[in-house]
């Protein structure tokens, strides 16, 4: 068995980039920037007003009057110019004129038909945001992966569609005589399968675009037929069937079929009997067929290898530091990945593992928040010690 580390390297390493393509600005959200976008102007592109109010020349004192020479509002500039004793009304975001020093917000002023006065208050700030002030033409952004905070980003910087990885197709296969599908009506000896919903919305929620195929039986012309059907997809993940039982085939036949293997079983619980490699040509994953142990293998060997294919240079999960809310025992030879809950702490999180660790049990993966890290050969570990978990 190898390490989780070693694992993820290895995954990683199977890892090829998918083509890009551009899409429309609207359409890009959840979307991997392959290419930076540059700005196409300054933002904001004039100097403009932060607050409704007055634009003035120069420094003014309390109680001064000035003569209201027009109004500047948002989209509607005010073509002449502000001179000493003159003063503009102006509303926020409109563009301040030619020779205004500074804007009097209004409730600092007193106006009087034409004419207005300072407070004794009114000696702020500009109130005015220069032009380029949060970004100059020439600008960049990317690559990144895109949120609705990155769209208005790239849509104040005047870009209409950018180039984003197209979505990697991930080939899903549930394998196993057992299983049937969620409304069916299953046999005295069947279950529903579950473990290819979890992967589907995990792969489409990282970028990718999840195919579920038909299941599986437990018999080589079938598991071949879909294999086939497979090998079409950026990358093949079959679930269950990779351990050493009888009816375990996954790896015998993807093998007859040129599976180029880059290992087989990992020091980790849940999800030792991990398989990967090429298949080919595509990246191949054989997931544990226990429903937790396919989905925390998702999340550290599936999910880091989709983001390294979208092109992301960071792509392996991020531990995050908590608190231990209860003790837990040692953990043994290999790595621990136990469910857990999470809760607010003085200064961290407080993370507290289930004491039921059954990679069958659906429920508790359902209520946890996190994975509690127990590197392989850990000691016991009491409550308040700081550890670390990832999210899920």
């Amino acid at each position: 068995m190898i390490s989780v580390e070693e694992a993820q390297y290895l995954v990683l390493a199977l890892a090829a980039a998918v083509p890009t393509e551009n899409v429309a600005l609207q359409n890009a959200a959840g979307r991997w920037m392959s290419q930076p976008a540059t700005a196409r102007r300054d933002q904001p592109p004039f100097d403009a007003s932060a607050m409704d109010g007055y634009a003035i020349a120069g420094n003014a004192t309390a109680g001064a009057t000035f003569d209201v020479i027009g109004e500047a509002g948002a989209g509607h500039g005010f073509a002449g110019s502000v001179t000493p004793g003159g003063a503009l009304r102006i509303f926020t975001g409109a563009p301040v004129p030619a020779g205004a020093t500074r804007v009097i917000v209004q409730e600092d002023v007193t106006r009087t038909g034409d004419r207005i006065t300072l407070a004794a208050d009114a000696m702020g700030g500009t109130n005015i945001r220069p032009r380029g002030n949060d970004f100059s033409a020439g600008a960049t952004v990317g690559p990144r992966l895109l949120g609705p905070n990155d769209l208005a980003l790239l849509a104040a910087m005047n870009v209409a569609s950018v180039a984003v990885a197209r979505k990697p197709v991930v080939a899903l296969i549930a394998t196993g005589d057992e299983l049937v599908m969620p409304g069916s009506d299953p046999g005295p000896d069947q279950i529903i399968t579950s473990n290819t919903f979890a992967l589907k919305a995990m792969v489409d929620g990282v970028g990718g675009r999840a195919r579920m195929l038909p299941i599986a039986r437990d018999n080589e012309r079938d598991l071949r037929a879909v294999l086939e059907m497979a090998l079409d997809a950026d990358l093949v993940v079959t679930v269950g069937g990779a351990s050493v039982g009888d009816h375990d085939l996954v790896g015998r036949v993807a093998a007859e079929m040129g599976l180029d293997r880059a290992f087989y079983k990992i020091a980790m619980r849940p999800g030792k009997p991990l398989m990967a490699g090429r298949l080919r040509g595509k990246p191949m994953l054989g997931l544990p067929g226990n429903p937790v142990s396919a989905i925390v293998c998702g999340h550290l060997f599936l999910l880091p290898l989709i983001r390294a294919m979208l092109g992301d240079k960071t792509p392996l999960p991020v531990p995050r530091r908590a608190v231990l809310g209860k003790g837990v025992g040692p953990a043994g030879p290999r790595a621990h990945y136990m469910r857990a809950t999470l809760a607010p702490g003085d200064v961290l999180p407080v993370l507290t593992a289930f004491a039921d660790q059954d990679s069958a049990l659906l429920g508790v993966l359902a209520a946890s928040h996190g994975l509690l890290v127990r590197p392989q050969d850990d000691g016991p570990r009491q409550a308040g010690e700081i550890v670390t978990y990832l999210p899920i």
